[in-house]
Parts: structure tokens; sequence; C-alpha cells
């Protein structure tokens, strides 16, 4: 699959909150970032504790989050702030491309994550894409993150897996067909001609399944399916 196409600036700018225990680190993104027409940085934090207050204070669209920081982590800090009403969206800023941290980040209700040498266009379009609802995530990112869930202790699988299925039987049958195939790895449109169905209808399918679920991104539609065992490991599920 081909990366989407940029998303437009918004009508009104994306208020961001930048995280990170590097005050070097800080300024650059914070330079860079605030060059942007269409972003606006209201604040900075060193770690996740003050990312908690700050987003009490500021009320902030997005908050872009290291995730190895002292005194709260910004894996704690994201399961802290996706758990509250009028949640900000979490983008993890991370040195490594799939590690086990990334996928507790991404099961904590992350909208994604970026890495610290991502080249300055693609984070303020990911910063963009997060506001407007469409998670950061790659699909060849969405694979590592599936074979890292695979490779987890089989007690911790045999409890997610009790979990996971009891989760999508609250799914009516087609929207656990749709969940099935955003577990596969298939887009909207593949979705819609494997199912019979048109690209808008499926829109609507994965979005009522995000509400029922609590989820707000497909990876975590994925992990669930992958949790509940249902994807056939001999096929072809465009994840392996």
């Amino acid at each position: 699959m081909t990366d989407p196409t940029p998303v437009p600036p918004a009508s009104r700018p994306v208020r961001l909150i930048v995280v990170d225990d590097d005050p070097l680190v800080r300024a650059g993104l914070a330079l860079m970032l605030g060059g942007a027409d269409d972003i606006e940085i209201v604040g900075e934090g060193a770690d996740g504790s003050e990312a908690a207050e700050l987003v009490d204070r500021l009320r902030p669209d997005v908050v872009l989050m290291d995730i190895r920081m002292p005194v709260m982590d910004g894996l704690t800090a994201t399961e802290v702030l996706r758990g509250r009403p009028d949640a900000p969206e979490v983008v993890v800023l991370t040195t490594f491309h799939a590690d086990e941290q990334v996928l507790r980040a991404i099961r904590a209700g992350a909208a994604g994550f970026v890495l610290k040498d991502t080249p300055p266009a693609r984070i303020v379009d990911s910063v963009r894409r997060v506001a407007a609802g469409d998670p950061v995530l790659s699909p060849a990112v969405t694979r590592q993150l599936m074979a890292r869930a695979a490779g987890s202790g089989q007690e911790g699988r045999a409890g997610r897996g009790e979990r996971a299925r009891q989760r999508i039987a609250s799914l009516a049958e087609r929207e656990r067909e749709v969940a099935v195939a955003v577990g596969q790895g298939r887009s909207n449109a593949e979705i819609a001609a494997s199912l019979y169905l048109s690209v808008a209808t499926v829109k609507t399918q994965v979005s009522r399944i995000l509400a029922k679920l609590d989820f707000n991104n497909r990876v975590q539609i994925a992990l669930l399916v992958h949790d509940a065992g249902l994807l056939d490991d001999d096929a072809d599920t465009g994840l392996s």
C-alpha cells in the first residue's frame, strides 16, 4: 500500500504540546513544527507528569510524546491521558521502529508514532493527520507490531485471547467481518471489494467498531483480532 496523500491544513491551528526530556530535542521539534502555519505549539514538558498538567491547563489537540523519560515515562502518561474524557490524541516519539513499549502505547490508545529521525515534513504531516482523526501507522510498522504481539509469552497471550474473544462477541456479524479484514491489513477499498460493500459503508462500519470497542485506531482493532485468534496464520494476511 502506498502512503496516503498529505492532509491539507486544518481550518484552525492544531494545538500541540511537545514532551521530551531532552531540551535540545524539544527546541528542535518546536522550531520545526512551529514553522507550520496550521500548528501552534502551546506548551512543552520534560516528562509525563508535566504532560498531564499541561493538558489540564492548555487543552491541546495533540501531544507529541517521547517514550523514555524520567519521573513518568511516555507510556504511563499515554495511558493516563487516553483514559480521560475529551483526551487529546497522542503521537509517540521514539528512536525504535517497533519495540514492546511502542506496542503497549498503541494498545493504550496512542494514535501512532514517529521516529526521531523522521524528515521534518513527515512529522508535520503526522501531527495534521492525527488531529484529523487519521492514525499514523504505516503497513510496514503494523506488520512489525503484529509480529511483536505474536511473540509475547503464552500465559499473557491466553489471557488476552479470552478477553479479546469476549470483546469481539459484542460486534454484529458484519462488524466482525470488517474487523477481521482490518486485522488482515486490508484497506477500506480492499475490504469493500471482498465483502461487496461500498467504501462509504466500510468507513461507517469501522467507525462503529471503534466506538463499540472504545478504540481510536485501526491497529487496535487488528491487535484485538489477532489476540482473539481470528487470523489464519497460513493465509496471506498482508501482515506477514
